[in-house]
């Protein structure tokens, strides 16, 4: 235990410490990080939450990503001699567990939220926003993320997936069916994914509202598949982890038997989705290369799972998460985290300081700290010109997504590169 340096205390300190070895041990014993350049720099406090054991989404990989994170990072001396101390804590998919972990954040002195996943934004940010504490790289499925000010989304959210994928349709689908849920959210994506198909002159997709945490939508599936029509029909499913469940009823609709004229059967209807709804670890459980999916477009803010740019956290997720199966390397709630610890990093290497509080982090960001997160995302900087502005949308700064599809079992780059679909959102009503 570290004693406070009386002037006795000191002057017997100076002169047992005559060797460097006894001052290494010394000094290692009262806190600083192995790999640290010297100085009594403070820990780091920080949460990272998500949903676990749940009936809806769960995202068990983010916190335990954040947990591989710190013990990375710690390894190599801490952020800037700062050991990093990261919280989890499980929200339940509830607007409850939600702000108790908000609470909680608050009252364990923590100085960001970081890398985590909740729809319930009006929840959390209240408590966050009365303490000061910013939210950095929430996933993205709250619009309460994109409008508070101590939030610093590190992606375009929901909104920017929907309507890229609208671009990307409208480049091989005559016609479009969405299935999506019945919900006031659910409600804003016929809107963004019009949109993106309008930006080639597409006509609209028909809706076709389902209830979210259905057993089977074979009812809904049927309709998709009628309204998509046989030539170069498209159905997309937005309806998060339940996806699954829409496109297996989707899978197991009877023929229809319908040809071309010809005797031939016509081209089967394609099926999509977006990122979050369809992931590489979903495509693995249903079947790989024979599952449903194959064929599929999907739409994402990040490169695919096998791009480069990936190597440094599949690297940390091997030394430091290797026998952590919740930590999946081509999951975008794991690769959200990455990122979002990427920008915590950034910003308290930026502040040079040797106690790091919220008001710090927070005035950096403002001030317009520019953080490059090694090409998964474009440069993040969240002053004032940066902000995209859209209704709802205030605080998105990074516009673009990437189109990519399913082949041979794989998700893998449609076209290279970024897609910018920040016209597009702000043309959606």
């Amino acid at each position: 235990m570290c004693m406070p340096m009386t002037g006795r205390r000191l002057t017997s300190l100076l002169a047992y410490v005559t060797t460097a070895a006894a001052g290494a041990s010394l000094l290692t014993g009262c806190g600083v990080l192995p790999g640290a350049t010297g100085g009594s720099r403070e820990p780091v406090t920080v949460m990272t939450w998500a949903p676990d054991q749940t009936r809806a989404t769960n995202m068990p990989g983010m916190p335990a990503m954040a947990q591989a994170y710190a013990r990375w990072v710690n390894s190599q001396g801490g952020i800037d001699g700062h050991e990093l101390r990261v919280l989890t804590c499980n929200e339940h998919n509830t607007s409850a567990g939600a702000a108790a972990c908000a609470r909680r954040a608050v009252r364990e002195k923590a100085v960001a939220v970081v890398g985590s996943y909740s729809q319930n934004g009006s929840a959390f940010l209240a408590p966050l926003e009365a303490a000061g504490v910013p939210y950095i790289g929430g996933y993205g499925i709250s619009e309460d993320e994109f409008t508070s000010s101590l939030s610093y989304p590190v992606n375009g959210g929901q909104a920017s997936l929907i309507a890229g994928h609208g671009m990307q349709l409208a480049e091989s689908c005559r016609r479009v069916s969405l299935v999506r849920p019945d919900t006031v959210d659910g409600d804003r994506l016929p809107g963004l994914l019009n949109s993106g198909l309008r930006h080639a002159s597409h006509r609209s997709a028909v809706d076709i509202p389902a209830v979210e945490d259905a057993a089977e939508y074979t009812e809904q599936a049927g309709r998709a598949r009628d309204k998509a029509g046989d030539e170069k029909g498209c159905v997309t499913a937005v309806l998060g982890e339940r996806t699954q469940t829409f496109f297996d009823s989707f899978r197991r609709l009877p023929e229809d038997g319908k040809n071309d004229g010809s005797g031939k059967k016509s081209d089967p209807v394609r099926i999509s989705s977006v990122l979050g709804s369809v992931a590489q670890p979903v495509i693995d459980r249903t079947g790989g290369a024979h599952s449903p999916f194959e064929g599929a477009y999907v739409t994402g803010w990040y490169p695919e799972a096998a791009d480069k740019s990936w190597a440094p956290m599949r690297k940390v997720i091997q030394e430091h998460a290797f026998a952590d199966n919740r930590v999946d390397p081509a999951d975008a709630g794991v690769q959200t985290t990455w990122i979002a610890y990427t920008v915590l990093r950034s910003v308290i290497e930026s502040l040079d300081k040797d106690r790091i509080s919220a008001g710090q982090i927070t005035e950096a960001l403002d001030r317009g700290a520019r953080i490059d997160t090694g090409g998964l995302t474009p440069s993040l900087r969240w002053k004032y010109e940066d902000l995209l502005g859209a209704p709802g949308l205030t605080r998105a700064v990074n516009r673009e997504v990437t189109f990519q599809v399913v082949r041979k079992g794989r998700l893998v780059a449609q076209k290279p590169g970024f897609v910018d679909v920040g016209e597009t959102v702000l043309s959606a009503p």
